[in-house]
């Protein structure tokens, strides 16, 4: 491996960004390069080769009409990002990376030889059009070049520093374009779906797991009931990474506004707590999300989690559903609430027998809050 290349790697793997990254056509020794070097697991949480038509075509769940076009690239970008974003450390910087290439063959090609690279960081989406000279190259100097291409741009998106000659001649062109997000612009792709989620890392401690403990809600406002929970929960199965979630988009009700979302963000920067933007709203998306976490809920929610009127009222959905979060390796942590007046636990409710194994008591006496959002709001006259 050339000097200039294992230095780029070595700095990619001493970065903190994690990737996912999307091959069809070429690139393929820089994949290699980034996986012989000691630290690959530092950076490249997964690497798919998506190389027939069929393949790229589920990947990207339609059939392109180019499939070397920068539009699709920019897709597999894009799809690589969301996808790091679930494989990933909660708060660890996250790369998605898309190449296609069509590149020298065995028989000659009717169009030319060029290679599209882009990346997608959670503020930026880049990609590089590149032309090759026809017939100057066999394949593997052509590879050589697209995978020099990819390597660096990979470098510039962990931004570390490092130099690689391109080997593109004067007849060669190389277009790039750019597109900046700022928080505001980030927010609005969540909502509309563009992205899946958003994590503010606001809780600087280590953990020596990376499976999740998640306390979703609203948030409005946060309050000492809600910090004490996950506290409980955290303390109940230790060396998980303590969460809170907000889903932006809600079942019943509009999206919460980016000012809204903001304002409810704020919170948890000030206690000092993890707190992950979602737009999946109902559990069963969510452990699809967060696979093998474990989900703290109130019994209220508990038992509305296990009524069929939410399942179109059919029982066996609610079975079938449940147990997709089961497959999926999730958990409930149920903490006593009052529903109706009456202060009830997780042994008040009719658990199905098939899903008792999903489902871990909080005991009173390790928690019991009667404060809640709505309360307090109410009692500010909100």
């Amino acid at each position: 491996m050339d000097a200039r290349i294992r230095a780029i790697v070595d700095a990619i793997h001493a970065s903190p960004t994690q990737a996912v990254i999307y091959l069809a056509g070429g690139a393929s020794q820089a994949l290699g390069w980034l996986l012989s070097v000691p630290g690959a697991s530092n950076t490249v949480l997964e690497a798919l080769v998506p190389y027939s038509k069929t393949s790229l075509s589920q990947l990207l769940g339609k059939v392109p009409s180019h499939f070397t076009s920068q539009e699709v690239v920019e897709e597999m970008a894009v799809l690589a990002y969301n996808r790091a974003l679930k494989l990933s450390r909660p708060g660890c910087p996250v790369l998605g990376v898309g190449f296609s290439g069509s590149l020298a063959s065995v028989g000659p090609k009717r169009g030319g030889h060029r290679f599209i690279v882009s990346t997608r960081t959670s503020s930026r989406l880049w990609a590089s059009n590149v032309t090759l000279f026809k017939g100057l190259r066999s394949r593997e100097e052509e590879d050589t070049i697209s995978s020099k291409f990819l390597l660096k741009a990979i470098g510039d998106a962990c931004q570390v520093c490092g130099t690689s000659d391109s080997e593109l001649t004067e007849v060669e062109d190389s277009h790039e374009l750019e597109k900046l997000f700022d928080e505001d612009q980030e927010l609005q792709q969540l909502i509309n779906g563009e992205i899946c989620m958003k994590v503010y890392p606001f809780d600087t401690c280590t953990y020596s797991s990376d499976q999740k403990i998640i306390l979703s809600g609203s948030f409005n406002p946060l309050h000492d009931g809600h910090l004490k929970l996950l506290e409980v929960a955290s303390s109940m199965l230790c060396n998980r990474v303590p969460c809170f979630e907000i889903s932006v988009v809600n079942a019943d009700k509009p999206p919460l506004s980016i000012a809204q979302i903001k304002e409810r963000v704020i919170q948890f920067k000030k206690a000092g707590k993890t707190v992950i933007l979602s737009n999946q709203p109902y559990f069963y998306k969510k452990a699809e999300l967060f696979p093998g976490s474990a989900f703290v809920i109130g019994a209220d929610t508990a038992a509305r989690l296990i009524h069929p009127k939410y399942y179109g009222e059919s029982y066996h959905q609610m079975i079938e559903i449940l147990n997709g979060c089961k497959r999926l390796s999730c958990t409930f942590l149920v903490g006593g609430r009052k529903i109706d007046g009456d202060f009830k636990v997780l042994d008040d409710l009719a658990i199905p027998e098939e899903l008792m194994d999903m489902f871990i008591s909080i005991p009173e006496d390790r928690f019991r809050s009667d404060i809640s959002s709505t309360e307090i709001r109410k009692s500010h006259g909100i």
